[in-house]
């Protein structure tokens, strides 16, 4: 019943409303409030601030300042060896594996369609048809920012509006084409293991979804699609991002899918559904690695 009441609400509630009245109170300096929420929120989502730099809610002017808090520098090691790619967030594994020709597997008895992740993009989604992805899903108690996966160069970023339903493993369960339906910023990168996209899917109450490279991408809402692009890595104006760096963050928990083009990495076997995640372990091996000389010179 619980269930069927949380359901009813995520189709009923005025989520861009509360989404927007979250994301402009949680940037207010609220001073003894603002500690106050901030103590509570620790509280009930059980959020380990032993791993923060700083430890001392007090120390944040605001909830956003305290939600997307850095971690002590050691909390986090990264698996350094070239060959192995990491997972990008602390969180959850909601699901992984092969892309069925272009079917993304979303829960049990859910797939959608890379045509509708990708927001129609034909070139993206011949590079990853029968591929390989990864969806993490971040809690509220979770770190929020993130992180690479491996090197990459950037070369496109597609804002795509859309709902904003809770992501979560009820809502993955019972609400059809999730992720292909709320809000999201897509990231394209070439990468020594091919292209990769990484994907932050927006969600009710998520105020913002940020980019190290262009920051704040949404809000705005405007309810219409928009495209950048980046040239090569030798070019002026790249972008290129290490292994383990940060390149994007939300302000308050949403999920990161990640897309692999065929053949060239394999999903590490300790990966499960429901595998609780830290960022800098394992999240894949190479399977097939492109030289850095065909990545730096990618037209």
């Amino acid at each position: 019943m619980l269930d069927r009441i949380k359901l009813g609400l995520n189709h009923l509630l005025p989520k861009k409303a509360l989404t927007e009245l979250a994301g402009w109170g949680a940037g207010k300096r609220g001073g003894w409030l603002t500690k106050a929420v901030i103590d509570l929120f620790v509280w009930f989502y059980k959020v380990d601030m032993k791993e923060a730099q700083k430890p001392d809610t007090a120390s944040y002017r605001t909830f956003n300042d305290f939600f997307v808090r850095p971690l002590r520098d050691d909390a986090r090691p990264l698996e350094t060896d070239p060959n192995l790619l990491v997972l990008p967030a602390d969180g959850a594994i909601s699901q992984l594996g092969h892309i069925e020709d272009d079917r993304i597997f979303q829960a049990k008895g859910h797939t959608y369609t890379l045509e509708a992740l990708l927001a129609g993009n034909a070139t993206m989604v011949e590079m990853f048809r029968g591929g390989e992805f990864v969806t993490v899903y971040l809690a509220p108690r979770d770190y929020h920012r993130v992180h690479m996966p491996c090197n990459g160069i950037l070369r496109e970023m597609i804002y795509v509006p859309g709902d904003l339903y809770s992501v979560n493993p009820l809502t993955a369960q019972n609400i059809p084409n999730l992720f292909a339906r709320n809000e999201r910023v897509i990231c394209l990168f070439d990468t020594e293991f091919g292209p990769m996209a990484q994907i932050l899917v927006g969600a009710t109450i998520v105020g913002s979804i940020e980019t190290a490279w262009a920051g704040t991408i949404t809000p705005p809402r405007e309810g219409v699609i928009k495209r950048w692009s980046w040239p090569g890595a030798d070019e002026e104006g790249s972008v290129v991002l290490l292994k383990g760096q940060e390149m994007g963050r939300f302000k308050l928990g949403s999920t990161v899918i990640n897309l692999f083009a065929p053949d060239k990495v394999m999903l590490a076997e300790s990966l499960t559904p429901e595998t609780v995640t830290r960022l800098g372990q394992t999240l894949a091996i190479a399977h097939q690695k492109t030289s850095a000389e065909e990545v730096l010179h990618h037209p």
